[in-house]
This record gives structure tokens, C-alpha cells and sequence, in this order.
């Protein structure tokens, strides 16, 4: 059985939305991260950096497992489930890793910058609203560029696309627009349609209490 420790981020979502791609039996443990529970001392066992995700598998090749980082838990749980959202052949796991890698660090790190100065800091900061913004601008034109190419961005759907959806999914729609990213929105459509993709935006459980994100995401999420 795997525990996932969750909250609504985009990191937290790109787990669940790998566990749910895989069909693995996991259980969420709310982490509420405006409470700071990070900090707990308990959680502190399981994560020593403080981060959600984190996952905790009973049944790991050798015994109970605890990892880290979305992008590594992304990869655990399709090895696991064998589904082949990270294929075992040579040639197409380059291309899988180079755009996994791409959307764990690369991307999700600036998006969350653009986050921070365009939604939650306190104060005004033209000139890092203005670099983020147009580093957004960016990254989305890369991305669709390449997806003019392929249907997905490592050619078939996989690890790549969940690292890279959720904070296309955050900030697409409302703050960057798609106008001039055809081929990115409707990539994004075609996951958002997903069962797997829609369960894992939806209601979250644990310990009896539920919180939900709405459709859009961004508004929610803002404050995560």
C-alpha cells in the first residue's frame, strides 16, 4: 500500500496524478502546508527537507520505501505499475527523462517564481513580474513548438506530460492565455480530459475531511 503525503501544489498534484495514471492502491495524507505542517516532527521522519510530495511504500522492491521529489516519485510509480509511462527501452527513455527532467526543475521552479511575484508577494516588484511573465511566455512557446511535432512531448504519453501539466494547467488558462499556443492547449485539453487527470484535480481525502480544487485550479492554489 502506498501513502502519499499531499497537499495542493503543483508537485503535490503530479504525484497523485502519476499514482492515478498507474492504478496503484494509494491512500492520501493531508499535509496542510498553510499550517505548517511540514514542520512536524513526524512528517520530518518521512521528508527531512520539509517537502510534499512524499511517498511511503509498505511494499518497495526491498522492503518499505520512502521517497522524495515529484519527479523521482513519477518515476517509482510507473517502473512499479509497469504501465509504460516510463518505457524500458534505451532510445525512447532519453527523450522521456530529458523532458521529465525538464518539467520537475527547469519549469516548475520558474512557473513558481512567476507564481510568488505575480499572485502572492506582498509587495510590487515590476521588474521581476515583467522577467518572470516573459519567461513564462517562453517556456509555453517551447513547449509548443515541440507539440506542433508530437502529440505528446516524448512522442507517446508519459511521465513527461504529468511533470509538465500541472503548472500549465495553473497558469494557462487565466494568466498566460492560449492564444498564441495552439498546439500547447490542446495538448493540455487532451490530458485535462484524462479519468486519471480529473480524479486527481478533484475532491482530496484523508482522515475523514475533504477539500476541494476548483476546475481552473489557480485560484485554489495561489495560496499553496
Amino acid at each position: 500500500m502506498i501513502d502519499l503525503y499531499f497537499w495542493r501544489t503543483d508537485n503535490g498534484h503530479k504525484a497523485r496524478q502519476g499514482l492515478e495514471e498507474s492504478g496503484c492502491d494509494y491512500s492520501i495524507k493531508l499535509v496542510n502546508l498553510q499550517n505548517k505542517e511540514q514542520f512536524d516532527p513526524a512528517f520530518l521522519k518521512i521528508s527531512p527537507g520539509h517537502k510534499i510530495p512524499a511517498l511511503v511504500d509498505s511494499d518497495g522492491p526491498s522492503g518499505a520505501l520512502t521517497l522524495c521529489e515529484s519527479g523521482a516519485i513519477l518515476k517509482y510509480v510507473a517502473e512499479k505499475a509497469d504501465n509504460g509511462l516510463y518505457p524500458t527501452d534505451p532510445a525512447r527513455r532519453v527523450v522521456v527523462d530529458q523532458w521529465l527532467f525538464y518539467g520537475s526543475a527547469t519549469f516548475t521552479t520558474l512557473a513558481q517564481q512567476f507564481g510568488f511575484f505575480h499572485l502572492r508577494c506582498p509587495e510590487e516588484v515590476p521588474i521581476a513580474k515583467s522577467y518572470y511573465a516573459n519567461v513564462m511566455r517562453d517556456m509555453f512557446a517551447t513547449l509548443d513548438k515541440r507539440l506542433a511535432e508530437t502529440e505528446f512531448v516524448a512522442g507517446e504519453h508519459s511521465v513527461a506530460d504529468i511533470a509538465l501539466y500541472a503548472d500549465v494547467h495553473i497558469y494557462g488558462p487565466e494568466e498566460i492565455g492560449w492564444a498564441d499556443y495552439p498546439n500547447l492547449k490542446r495538448w493540455h485539453d487532451t490530458l485535462e480530459a484524462r479519468p486519471a487527470v480529473q480524479k486527481a484535480w478533484g475532491p482530496h481525502y484523508a482522515a475523514g475531511s475533504v477539500s476541494c480544487v476548483p476546475r481552473s485550479g489557480v485560484r485554489a492554489l495561489r495560496g499553496a
